[in-house]
């Protein structure tokens, strides 16, 4: 949770800067820098819903762990976007693919659970990971 608090933190440092012009360092409007804050949050919760699965069912508890690796990966990505961004660098394509990717990946980890004991938490955090895939692609929309 340290890192997703470090990110919207490190995020919002960038997007507050004034040291150049907001386009020349790649920053972004103001409605891509808020879509960032919004992906950076629906992410914590993702982790935190993911984290309230019950894992005592092995079923269960593998797709958990491909959720988490999922997660993971997109915590990753984005710390490449952020430090691209204080860089004054765009973004690397392959950062935003791997937003995508484990996105998709914890996605499709939490739909193959079936037990029906985690049924609610599951939706819970099958919620919070969609609000992250549309704030994900409302970053690529606002932030060109």
């Amino acid at each position: 949770m340290a890192r997703f608090t470090s990110l919207i933190v490190a995020l919002f440092v960038a997007s507050a800067s004034v040291a150049a012009p907001v386009e020349t360092r790649g920053i972004g409007s103001l409605a891509c820098n808020i879509d960032r804050a919004k992906i950076v949050a629906a992410l914590v919760q993702s982790n935190i819903s993911v984290g309230k699965i019950d894992t005592s069912d092995p079923d269960t508890a593998t797709a958990v762990t491909a959720a988490k690796a999922g997660l993971s990966q997109v915590t990753s990505a984005i710390e490449s976007i952020a430090e691209a961004l204080f860089t004054g660098q765009a973004p690397p394509d392959s950062a935003r693919v791997g937003v995508s990717l484990g996105l998709n990946a914890t996605r499709s980890a939490l739909d193959g659970i079936t037990n029906p004991a985690v049924s609610s938490s599951v939706a819970a955090a099958q919620t919070n990971v969609q609000s992250a895939i549309d704030d994900g692609n409302a970053v690529l929309a606002d932030c060109s």
